[in-house]
């Protein structure tokens, strides 16, 4: 699976796509590969206020229960939820309808330093994009 070219991409294998001032934020095949079966997504509140770098959610699959940190500042727009009544979705779609939630973005500045599709290519295991 190839990652996409226009978003960018955290150490902690969340996606961001932004368009405007808006970032649709997920997780990366790599992430639900090492996760494995996802059986439960909590998602952020609409209006919820997210700093970089910190836990807005969380994904529960057959291993553990993992944290989804957030790519970028700013405040939660919509959550997908869809995946509440269909987490498998992270499994079949992480770069597309697995979506978590789609945020303001407070700080543009903060997207110089996530990587581009390229970068995370390297940055992440073989075997897994």
């Amino acid at each position: 699976m190839a990652y996409p070219a226009n978003y960018r991409y955290t150490k902690q294998h969340e996606w961001i796509d932004v368009k405007g001032d808006v970032g649709t934020v997920g997780i990366t095949n790599f992430a639900q590969v090492q996760v494995g079966e996802v059986v439960f997504v909590e998602l952020p509140k609409v209006g919820m206020k997210v700093i970089a770098g910190q836990a807005f959610a969380t994904i529960e699959s057959v291993k553990a229960v993992f944290e989804i940190f957030a790519p970028v500042s700013g405040e939660i727009l919509e959550t997908n939820l869809a995946l509440q009544t269909e987490p498998e979705k992270v499994n079949a779609d992480p770069h597309g309808a697995a979506w978590f939630a789609k945020l303001r973005v407070a700080n543009p500045a903060e997207l110089k330093e996530l990587m581009d599709a390229p970068a995370y290519e390297t940055f992440a295991p073989d075997g897994c994009a």
